[in-house]
């Protein structure tokens, strides 16, 4: 293993240690806050406090999968009486692009910063120079080794592309896989497909994993995954690693007829996934809460500011949830911004509560 991914699992291996937890704890001291009113002027029982202004830098701002993203973090602004963060950075990747915007932010004198760090190099020194100013800097849906925000809110990659390649080992033994990755490289994305690797050499090695370079444009991800099944028709399963790769392999199966004849599986909750997950064409998908990693970064930069940086914000695990034929619906029929849809209704909680894996 290289040294590069081993501090990459080193730093990601305490993300959801007591952090989900204490979001939550944060979550319901804010919320209480607001419905008890207050003396002071300011947010619920908060005293008053400026219009801080949040900026967010992200790879890919069109991306369907950061819908339920941007809505987290306008719910958790309004939330908070604060104005609406900014959302700014690449619409394909472009390193440079988004150190740009990055730049943009520490210049403008904004309150805090949340950023994908999907290089390991690129964010260093801008990061320290917001820093030195007394801006906050949270790293959301990737972060990266040698970096220095102040906290990571989103998926542990490495351990969820692990437990991915653990789950295909069960469907394919032997035999040539294709996995949809959107940038190569990329702290977002990468860390899935090296686990997945690492994990199907343990569990079965007689696997070959070629990995199919699809493009930061969604739209042309149903392109790249179909050229690459029609040069390997023989392929025993077709992953992905990222939301606009997964819903293409679910069009793809869908258009040529695969349904039954191919295992299939990847990452997110676009529609055309989720879809894919109901009718059979995909056996999984994974959730990892995007709504989250845009809600949290808002409500943890406020408090870090509100108290002085005495509440420092946790790292925090946003999840991994299969979704299956078997625990789909719900998803469908809610349709719920929390999962990208157009619903913002209040989503019916469920007779009772699956019961989740014992604590260890």
């Amino acid at each position: 293993m290289s040294d590069a991914r081993t501090s990459r699992r080193s730093l990601l291996k305490y993300v959801g240690a007591g952090g989900g937890a204490a979001a939550a704890t944060a979550l319901l001291s804010a919320c209480n806050g607001v419905q008890g009113g207050s003396q002071s002027g300011g947010v619920g029982n908060f005293p008053s406090t400026p219009g801080w202004r949040f900026v967010f830098i992200n790879h890919v701002t069109t991306n369907s999968f950061f819908v339920p993203t941007k809505t987290g973090l306008a719910d958790a602004a309004k939330l908070l009486g604060l104005p609406a963060p900014q959302w700014t950075g690449s619409t394909e990747g472009n390193v440079s692009e988004m150190a740009n915007a990055f730049s943009t932010a520490i210049n403008g004198n904004v309150d805090g910063i949340a950023i994908a760090l999907t290089d390991n190099n690129a964010f260093v020194d801008p990061t320290k120079r917001a820093l030195a100013k007394g801006i906050p800097v949270i790293a959301y849906n990737a972060t990266a080794p040698g970096n220095f925000p102040l906290t990571y809110v989103g998926q542990d990659l490495y351990r969820s592309g692990f437990l991915m390649g653990q789950r295909i080992a069960r469907d394919v033994t032997s035999g040539l896989i294709l996995v949809g990755i959107s940038q190569p490289g990329g702290n977002n994305v990468q860390p899935r497909l090296d686990g997945i690797t690492d994990a199907l050499k343990q569990a079965a090695p007689a696997v070959q994993v070629q990995s199919v370079n699809t493009g930061a444009e969604q739209a042309s991800e149903l392109n790249a995954i179909t050229a690459a099944y029609d040069g390997h028709t023989d392929a025993k399963g077709v992953y992905a690693v990222d939301a606009g790769s997964t819903a293409s392999i679910a069009q793809l199966i869908a258009n040529r007829g695969l349904q039954g004849k191919i295992r299939a599986g990847g990452y997110d909750t676009l529609s055309d996934t989720l879809k894919g997950v109901d009718s059979g064409a995909l056996d999984f998908t994974i959730d990892q809460s995007a709504y989250l990693q845009g809600f949290l970064p808002v409500l943890y930069m406020y408090l870090f500011r509100l108290s002085g940086t005495l509440v420092a914000p946790p790292v925090t695990d946003t999840g991994l949830t299969f979704v299956t034929k078997a625990n789909v619906g719900p998803y469908i029929s809610a349709n719920s911004k929390f999962e990208g849809g157009p619903k913002t209704d209040l989503v019916q909680m469920p007779a009772s509560i699956p019961l989740p894996a014992a604590t260890s």
